[in-house]
C-alpha cells in the first residue's frame, strides 16, 4: 500500500472506532456488565477478526443481538458465568469452521437476506432513540426536555448534513469522521450543553488482564452455560456470515466464510479470557468503514488499536464528543443499510418472496436474528416445496391393452399425494407403464409412493412397468439403507 491508501485505511478505522464506542457501551449496559467489558471484547475481537478473518474491511465488536441473550445469564448467575459461556461460544464457532460449515450460508435465500438487512437497519435507527431519553428519579425513561431535545436534534442535523453532503464535494476525507468533528467543534465553540459520550459511562481503563472464569467446573455448570453458548454461537455466526455476504455484494469481492467463522470463534474465546463479552461482525460499523474507504485488513486493525488507545489514554477526549454526532452518523448508516429497492420492487417480485422479506424483517426487529433467519428459510423452503409440488403433471395415453402415464416434474414429499391421485388402478388395463423421462425421484417419500402404487396394481393382478429412470433414480428405487430392495414393480 502507498501512503495515501494507508491514510485512508487508518482514517476509516478511526471513524469506525468512534462509532463503536457508544454502541458497545450501550450493549454492555444492556447485558448488565461493566462498559469496559464491552470495550475489551470489541477491541480484541476487532483485532483478531481483522488479522485472521476471511473478510477484510469488516468490523467486529460486542454486538447488541448477543448482549440481549447474555443479559438473562448475567442477571441469574453473574458475569463469571458469562465469561465461561463466551469461551464455550468461541469453541463452538471454531468447531463450526473446522467442519467447514460456512457454506451453509448459501442456503439463505435472497428475500431472507433483504429482511436481515432491513431489520438490522431498523434496529440501528431505533437504538439511537434511547439517547433522546432521560431517566427519572423513579427509574422510568422519558423524553428529555424540549430545550435539550431540540439542541440534540440540531446537532444530529449538522452531523447528517456534513456526512451526506461532503462526498458530493470530495472523497478525500471520511464524511462520517468529518460529521463527528464538525458537530463536536460546533458544540465546543458555541458552548452548547448537550449529552456526551461520557454521560453514558466512563471508558477509562487499563490493559485487560488474563482471567480464567471463576465458576465451579462441574456438569451442572455445563448444563447452565451450554444452551446460552449454542444460542450465542448461532446468532454470532448468522450475523457475521450474512454481513460478510452483504459486504461481498457491495465490494464485488469474495470473502471466506469458514476462515471468518474461525476468527470470530478465536476472538470470542480470547476476549472472554481477558474479561470481554461476546461479539460478532457489526453491520453498521462495517458500512461506516466501507463508506470511509476501508477495504483492507489495516482498517480493522486500526479500529481495534484506536479503541484500545481510547481506553488507555484518550478517554477524556472521547468522552467530550456529543452523542448527537455519533447518533447522526448511525442514522445515516441505517438509511444506507436499508434496501429501499426492496420496497419499490414489491409489486414486481413474487408475493411469497415479499412475505418472506417482511416476516424476516419483523422477526429480526422483535426477537433476534437467528430466529428471523431460521423462520425465513423455513417459510421459503415450504413455499418452494409447494410451488414445485404444483408443477407435477401427467400425460395419459390409453391403448387397447395398455395404458401409459408420462410424468413431468419432481416427485417428492410435497407432491407424493398428488402423484397417487393421477392413477386409477381399478379401471386401468393389465399392463400399465410409468414414464420418468421428464421427471425425477427426489426423496424417500417418492419411493414409498411408487411402492404403494405398485402394490395397488399387484393386488389387482396387474403389472406396473417403470421406464426412463436416470441412473441415480434407478439406484434410489433399488436401494434402501444400503441394501438392495426388490420393488414390487418391473424396471424396463
Amino acid at each position: 500500500m502507498n501512503v495515501r491508501e494507508v491514510r485512508v485505511e487508518v482514517l476509516a478505522g478511526l471513524t469506525s472506532a468512534l462509532s463503536l464506542v457508544p454502541e458497545v457501551v450501550g450493549f454492555a449496559l444492556v447485558a448488565h456488565v461493566n462498559p469496559l467489558t464491552g470495550l475489551y471484547a470489541a477491541f480484541i475481537l476487532c483485532l483478531v477478526a481483522a488479522i485472521w478473518g476471511g473478510r477484510p474491511g469488516m468490523i467486529s465488536g460486542a454486538a447488541g443481538s448477543m448482549a440481549v441473550v447474555s443479559a438473562g445469564l448475567v442477571v441469574q448467575h453473574g458475569v463469571e458465568y458469562l465469561f465461561a459461556t463466551v469461551v464455550l461460544t468461541g469453541i463452538l464457532q471454531m468447531l463450526f469452521a473446522w467442519f467447514r460449515l460456512g457454506k451453509l450460508i448459501r442456503m439463505v435465500p435472497h428475500p431472507v437476506m433483504l429482511g436481515f438487512v432491513n431489520g438490522l437497519a431498523i434496529i440501528i435507527a431505533s437504538a439511537q432513540l434511547q439517547h433522546f431519553h432521560v431517566r427519572t428519579a423513579n427509574g422510568t425513561e422519558v423524553w428529555m426536555a424540549p430545550s435539550g431535545l431540540f439542541t440534540m436534534l440540531g446537532l444530529v442535523a449538522v452531523t447528517v448534513l456534513v456526512t451526506v453532503l461532503l462526498p458530493k464535494l470530495t472523497k478525500a476525507f471520511p464524511s462520517a469522521l468529518a460529521g463527528i468533528l464538525a458537530t463536536t467543534g460546533v458544540a465546543l465553540a458555541l458552548g452548547i450543553k448537550t449529552r456526551t459520550v461520557g454521560d453514558l459511562a466512563s471508558i477509562h481503563g487499563s490493559l485487560p488482564s488474563f482471567h480464567v472464569p471463576q465458576i465451579p467446573y462441574k456438569l451442572d455448570t455445563l448444563r447452565i452455560i451450554l444452551p446460552y453458548a449454542i444460542v450465542l454461537a448461532v446468532i454470532g455466526l448468522v450475523e457475521t456470515l450474512l454481513t460478510l455476504n452483504l459486504i461481498d455484494e457491495i465490494t464485488d469481492t469474495g470473502g471466506r466464510p469458514n476462515r471468518e467463522s474461525m476468527a470470530q470463534g478465536a476472538g470470542n474465546f480470547i476476549g472472554a479470557l481477558f474479561g470481554g463479552m461476546g461479539g460478532c461482525a457489526m453491520i453498521g460499523q462495517s458500512i461506516i468503514n466501507l463508506n470511509a474507504g476501508g477495504r483492507r485488513r489495516l482498517s480493522g486493525i486500526a479500529a481495534g488499536s484506536f479503541l484500545l488507545s481510547f481506553i488507555l489514554v484518550g478517554s477524556k477526549l472521547i468522552e467530550r464528543i456529543p452523542l448527537a454526532a455519533l447518533v447522526g452518523v448511525m442514522f445515516v448508516v441505517a438509511a444506507e443499510t436499508f434496501n429501499w429497492k426492496s420496497l419499490r420492487g414489491m409489486a414486481r417480485v413474487p408475493k411469497h418472496d415479499t412475505m418472506v422479506m417482511i416476516v424476516v424483517t419483523l422477526v429480526t426487529v422483535f426477537t433476534n436474528l437467528a430466529v428471523a433467519v431460521v423462520s425465513g428459510i423455513v417459510i421459503a423452503a415450504l413455499v418452494f416445496a409447494w410451488d414445485h409440488a404444483q408443477q407435477l403433471e401427467v400425460e395419459v395415453e390409453t391403448m387397447p391393452e395398455s395404458k401409459t402415464y408420462r410424468l413431468r416434474g419432481s416427485l417428492f414429499f410435497a407432491s407424493a399425494t398428488q402423484f397417487t391421485r393421477f392413477f386409477t388402478p381399478k379401471e386401468d388395463p393389465a399392463r400399465v407403464y410409468l414414464e420418468f423421462d421428464h421427471a425425477r425421484i427426489m426423496d424417500s417419500s417418492a419411493l414409498e409412493a411408487i411402492e404403494a402404487l405398485a402394490g395397488r396394481y399387484r393386488d389387482l393382478g396387474k403389472t406396473l412397468h417403470v421406464n426412463g429412470l436416470s441412473e441415480n433414480c434407478d439406484r434410489l428405487l433399488r436401494r434402501k439403507d444400503g441394501e438392495v430392495m426388490l420393488l414390487p414393480l418391473e424396471a424396463d
